[in-house]
């Protein structure tokens, strides 16, 4: 399944302020937890992860070509609990466009090596 980013994604979806060091600059940014919006396109099924399921994972592609991957079973609240979060706005204001429109923020990450910026694109398989 693919899933274009659109802003649209995350409309409706509880938000959250999330904090993080990334190359030595504190950001406090706004966003969706990647869960939340992979339930809500019905990619990833809203009981705990089992089976076949655990086999399958999120690719996630910036316009810049950087790409990402996150097994179901490491995001799923129930099994690995990495939460990630796609964000659209930092300190009050939109992603500038080297950033935007949308970039991934990972706090238990110990460096800030997949928080892509830039998502264009999720591949779920």
């Amino acid at each position: 399944m693919e899933l274009p980013w659109h802003v649209d994604l995350l409309q409706g979806l509880p938000r959250r302020t999330v904090s993080m060091d990334v190359h030595g600059k504190a950001m406090t940014c706004s966003g969706v937890d990647l869960v939340d919006i992979l339930r809500h396109a019905g990619a990833m099924p809203a009981d705990p992860l089992r089976g076949t399921d655990l086999a399958r994972h999120v690719e996630v592609r910036a316009r810049d070509g950087y790409t990402v991957v996150f097994s179901l079973g490491e995001l799923d609240p129930t099994l690995g609990k990495q939460r990630v979060y796609v964000t659209d706005q930092c300190d009050g204001k939109p992603l500038p466009a080297d950033a935007g429109p949308a970039r991934l923020l990972i706090p238990g990450d110990t460096r800030p090596a997949r928080s892509a910026r830039q998502v264009q694109t999720f591949i779920i398989e």
